[in-house]
């Protein structure tokens, strides 16, 4: 039987999440380079702060959607949608983050590193990360609202039964 109460911590945190990525990857990100006085450099070295502190949070949120799946009796396709979304997060924290990071190091202590495709595989996983959350917080509304409408029909035919 699912919980009305997990069912709102695992959507919470989705969307949360979601949240987040619109508000930094999305948004802060790009226009941190267009204001006054940010060079390059400062602006990677802010950056560098702001997404390590960020992948902390991503990485609490997604392990409160799991442990609310755990908990709330999950579906096939909730634990498959859930697991991409995670998987995307482990890829940026051990490998695109600190590849990221070390072309951001090179650029701030003024060198030239060569051209890299690390920042367009980054945002396309954002994106798609993005998208993961919110058509996973629809299916777990989704799923509990119609599990929660089949158990009230069952408890109305036993009613009816009985009188």
């Amino acid at each position: 039987m699912r919980s009305h109460t997990l069912t709102f911590v695992s959507v919470a945190a989705l969307f949360l999440w979601a949240g987040l990525i619109i508000g930094i990857s999305f948004i802060e990100a790009p226009v941190k380079f267009t204001a006054p006085g940010i060079t390059l450099p400062l602006g990677l070295g802010i950056g560098r702060l702001v997404f390590g502190v960020m992948n902390k949070v991503e990485i609490a949120f997604c392990a409160i959607a799991l442990l609310a799946f755990l908990f709330n009796h999950a579906s096939k396709l909730e634990w498959t949608l859930i697991a991409g979304t995670a998987a995307i997060l482990l890829l940026q924290t051990f490998w695109l983050l600190p590849a990221l990071d070390v072309r951001a190091v090179a650029i701030i202590n003024g060198q030239n590193p060569p051209a890299s495709s690390l920042h367009f595989v980054y945002v396309a996983l954002e994106f798609l990360k993005f998208g993961l959350l919110l058509f996973t917080a629809g299916m777990v509304h989704k799923v509990t609202v119609t599990l929660k409408h089949k158990e009230r029909l069952r408890y109305h035919r036993i009613q009816e039964m009985v009188a």
